[in-house]
């Protein structure tokens, strides 16, 4: 999968997600998606590379890094709870569907339970 389909991808599945909202807020060269208010997902272009900047539970990111070429720490983010995807041979859509569902449950389950839009525990659970 190239850069522009996992960006078309996570963008699509991000509509699919309870209580998102998309942003431009830093740059036009950065889209934003929230959950809560609280961004669960980052797009931009690296120098000349598209790219995912999802959140992820510590460990898992060290482990997704170790397990996925195409997965690198979070780009401008904070290394340990964030990850980098880009376009690339070890990517496919039911990788990218997942951790772009991880990281909005990530997010939304830290948000005030008022503020939540599901159940975090819950919701579209992966086998």
């Amino acid at each position: 999968m190239d850069g522009q389909e996992l960006q078309k991808l996570a963008r699509d599945h991000t509509a699919e997600l309870p209580g998102t909202d998309q942003e431009h807020r830093f740059d036009p060269d950065w889209e934003l998606h929230k959950v809560g208010g609280k961004v669960f997902m980052l797009m931009t272009d690296m120098p000349g590379r598209p790219v995912v900047i999802l959140k992820a539970v510590p460990d898992d990111a060290t482990a997704l890094r170790k397990q996925y070429a195409d997965i690198t720490p979070g780009y401008h983010m904070n290394k340990r709870h964030w990850i980098t995807m880009e376009g690339g041979d070890t990517i496919d859509a039911k990788l990218v569907k997942e951790l772009v569902t991880d990281s909005y449950r990530l997010v939304a389950g830290a948000l005030r339970k008022a503020k939540q839009p599901m159940d975090p525990h819950t919701h579209n659970r992966h086998a």
